[in-house]
C-alpha cells in the first residue's frame, strides 16, 4: 500500500529512535510505529501514536430544542432521511470500530431520543463483544420516560445538557420550554444506577456565568459530575471571544466560594479537568477546549448522522463511510478508508480566532 515519501522518512527516523523498555507511553510515536505494515494493521492509531478508543455516533440531526450555541438562528437544512445511516449501518460500523480497539461509544444528536429506534440501537451496541461502555448525550426533555428502557438495553453512561437553573433563561437559551422536564430527568437518572451521570453546562459570558456556584452546589448531595464547557465556535452560532468565559475564570469563581476544592486524578484521555469539594458526593469538571486544549491525549472519533467520519471536532475534513457501505465495500476496505483518515489527523486544532473563521458544520449537524 502506498505511503508517501515524508511518511517513509518518518519511519526511518523512528526506527533509529531509542526505544524504551516495556513501559511505553500511549502517545510516544516511537512506541506506536513499528513498521508500515503495523500502521496499516492498526487503523485507529494516528501519526502521533494516539490510539482512538472512543467513538461518538450522531443518531439524528433533528432536535426538540434550538440552543443558541448549537442551532443557527435561521435553522439548518436537514439531510433527507434516506441519506442518514440506518440502524443496521450504525451497528455494522460500530462492530468494525470495536474490532480495532474502540471500547466506548456515545450516541449524540441532534437529540438522539427523537429517533424512534434509539433504544434498539443501544441494545444492539451494548451486545457487541469487546464494548465496555455505551453512553448518550441528551437534552433531557423526554429522558425520564425512556430511562427504564435505556437502562435495560444496556446504556451505562448518561450526559444531560442544562445551561441554566433559571426556567426563564432556559427559554432564552433553547428557544423552547421544558426546564422542569430536564430537571426531573436528572433526578430520575441519578436514581436509576447508571455508571455515571453528568450535567453539561455551556458557560457564556453575560448569560449564565453567575450561576456557576449554583451548579456546583448540585454536587453536594448528588453523585453527579457537573461539567462547565467553554463556549466554542461553530458555524452559525455567532461566537465571539467576548462571550468566552475561560476555565481559569470559572475556577476562580468556585475557589472564591470553596477555597478547599481539590483537583482529582482522572483518566488520561478525559476531556475534563475534574475537581471535588472534600466531603461532597459529586464532582465538578471543566472542559477547556478553547484556552487549554487536550489534543495531545485525544482518543475520539465521530460519525455524523449522515455517515461522515470526522477525526477532529473542529476539523472541516470528512470522509463518507455511508457511501462506502452502500457501495458494497468490505470490512477490510472500510478500515482502509478509516485508517487513511485517521492518519491525516493533525496534532492539534487551530486557535480560537482561526476556529471562528473555519468553515465547519453547525454543532447540531456534527453531533454534540
Amino acid at each position: 500500500m502506498y505511503v508517501n515519501q515524508a511518511l517513509r522518512r518518518m519511519f526511518r527516523l523512528l526506527a533509529k529512535a531509542p526505544r524504551k523498555p516495556q513501559s511505553r507511553k500511549l502517545h510516544d510515536p516511537s512506541a506506536a510505529f513499528e513498521t508500515e505494515e503495523w500502521l496499516e494493521n492498526h487503523p485507529l492509531v494516528d501519526l502521533f501514536g494516539r490510539q482512538h478508543t472512543y467513538l461518538r455516533i450522531s443518531l439524528t440531526e433533528r432536535c426538540s430544542l434550538r440552543c443558541l450555541y448549537c442551532m443557527p438562528e435561521e435553522g439548518v437544512d436537514l439531510t433527507p432521511k434516506q441519506d442518514l445511516l440506518t440502524s443496521s449501518e450504525i451497528v455494522r460500523l460500530a462492530q468494525l470500530f470495536v474490532s480495532c480497539g474502540v471500547r466506548k461509544i456515545r450516541l449524540t444528536g441532534g437529540e438522539p431520543l427523537v429517533r424512534k429506534d434509539a433504544v434498539g440501537i443501544v441494545a444492539s451496541l451494548s451486545q457487541i463483544p469487546g464494548i465496555e461502555a455505551v453512553g448518550m448525550t441528551t437534552n433531557g426533555l423526554v429522558l425520564s420516560k425512556k430511562i427504564p428502557a435505556l437502562k435495560d438495553a444496556g446504556l451505562t453512561h448518561l450526559n444531560i445538557s442544562l445551561d441554566t437553573l433559571v426556567p426563564a433563561k432556559f427559554e432564552l437559551m433553547t428557544r423552547r420550554r421544558g426546564w422542569h422536564l430536564v430537571r426531573d430527568s436528572i433526578d430520575v437518572a441519578l436514581e436509576a444506577g447508571f455508571a455515571a451521570v453528568k450535567v453539561n453546562c455551556v458557560v457564556m459570558k453575560g448569560f449564565n456565568e453567575e450561576e456557576i456556584n449554583d451548579f456546583v452546589s448540585l454536587t453536594e448531595q448528588r453523585d453527579l459530575q457537573v461539567r462547565f464547557i467553554e463556549y466554542m465556535p461553530f458555524e452559525g452560532n455567532k461566537w465571539k471571544n467576548s462571550k468566552l468565559f475561560p476555565y481559569k475564570d470559572m475556577l476562580s469563581v468556585v475557589q472564591m466560594r470553596w477555597p478547599h476544592i481539590q483537583r482529582v486524578r482522572s483518566d488520561p484521555n478525559d476531556t475534563a479537568k475534574v475537581y471535588k469539594i472534600p466531603g461532597w458526593r459529586g464532582e465538578v469538571g471543566f472542559i477547556t477546549s478553547m484556552t487549554e486544549h487536550f489534543c495531545g491525549s485525544c482518543n475520539r472519533l465521530r460519525i455524523t448522522a449522515d455517515g461522515n467520519l470526522k477525526v477532529c471536532l473542529f476539523g472541516s475534513k470528512e470522509v463518507s463511510l455511508r457511501d462506502a457501505l452502500r457501495a458494497g465495500c468490505s470490512s477490510e476496505q472500510l478500515l482502509d478508508i478509516v485508517g487513511k483518515a485517521v492518519r491525516k489527523k493533525k496534532f492539534m486544532h487551530a486557535g480560537m480566532e482561526e476556529l471562528s473563521k473555519i468553515k465547519n458544520r453547525p454543532m447540531i449537524l456534527i453531533g454534540g
